[in-house]
């Protein structure tokens, strides 16, 4: 098995039917598994699950929930997917999103291949909202990004659906991916070794504002809540990292706090 595709799926059945076609229409020469995991949802996001798992029962490995896990503090890629990996890499893309190019997970892998000495790849995705297009999430050319760009995009650099690394990375619970369980830390974690290989070409679509979603949960001035917990991952990362990064993580830190002020100035004018 060469790559375990991770997909988290709640509430998505206007989405999802997309992110499954993304999944069974990839051409790669080699093996590949999707984990998808319905965490009880109740618009029939499992019935269409149960469809491709049907279809497609020696590619989609479906994991059903009759209790929301995410909603009692479970860490669901962690407790019911990780065991479950097979393959040499891990890809991701949750249940609202989805890959256009057939030909990705071959184009990841090759480039993967190919660099030894990096441990996670992504690739330039279309970023839509209400269905329309709303510009590009990651660089439009193919380049190595530092491990301080990384931090400094603040998990919005690139895309989630757009991840791909190394099992063995995506395994290791390090004390800043323990502290703050999210994209952003996976990121950073990817690029420690040897930065980041990112695909300039187009190949997936990431929603914004879909309901429920991390980033509509988390926008406007609630945006400035999740922050503290930002803030204490970097100073875990700062000493797991033995202060080689300390110049970056203070300026993103300073950005952060700028952030929380200026919502706590918000909250007294009201």
């Amino acid at each position: 098995m060469m790559v375990s595709v991770i997909c988290l799926a709640y509430n998505h059945g206007p989405y999802i039917r997309e992110a499954l076609e993304g999944f069974v229409k990839q051409e790669a020469p080699f093996p590949f598994e999707v984990l998808v995991h319905d965490d009880a949802s109740t618009d029939g996001t499992a019935e269409i699950i149960r469809e491709y798992a049907s279809r497609y029962p020696d590619l989609i490995r479906p994991v059903y929930q009759t209790e929301n896990q995410y909603s009692k503090g479970v860490r669901v890629a962690q407790t019911f997917l990780r065991p479950l990996v097979r393959g040499r890499y891990v890809a991701l893309c949750e249940g609202d999103d989805y890959w256009t190019d057939p030909h990705k997970l071959a184009r990841q892998v090759e480039a993967m291949e190919a660099n030894p000495g990096v441990d996670i790849c992504t690739h330039c995705v279309l970023k839509t909202k209400d269905g329309h297009p709303h510009g590009y999430e990651g660089p439009r050319r193919s380049c190595l990004i530092p491990v301080e760009r990384v931090i400094m995009g603040g998990g919005g650099f690139v895309a989630t659906s757009s991840i791909m690394c190394r099992t063995e990375c995506y395994m290791q619970d390090t004390p800043m991916r323990e502290t703050l369980s999210i994209d952003y830390t996976l990121q950073i974690q990817g690029a420690l070794r040897g930065g980041m290989l990112h695909l300039g070409d187009c190949m997936g679509v990431y929603r914004r504002g879909v309901p429920g979603s991390w980033t509509t949960v988390h926008s406007g001035p609630r945006k400035a809540d999740a922050y503290p917990g930002f803030i204490n991952m970097l100073d875990v990362l700062d000493s797991y990292t033995g202060g080689r990064y300390s110049g970056t993580i203070r300026f993103r830190k300073l950005r952060y706090r700028a952030h929380i002020i200026y919502r706590n100035i918000q909250k007294k004018l009201r």
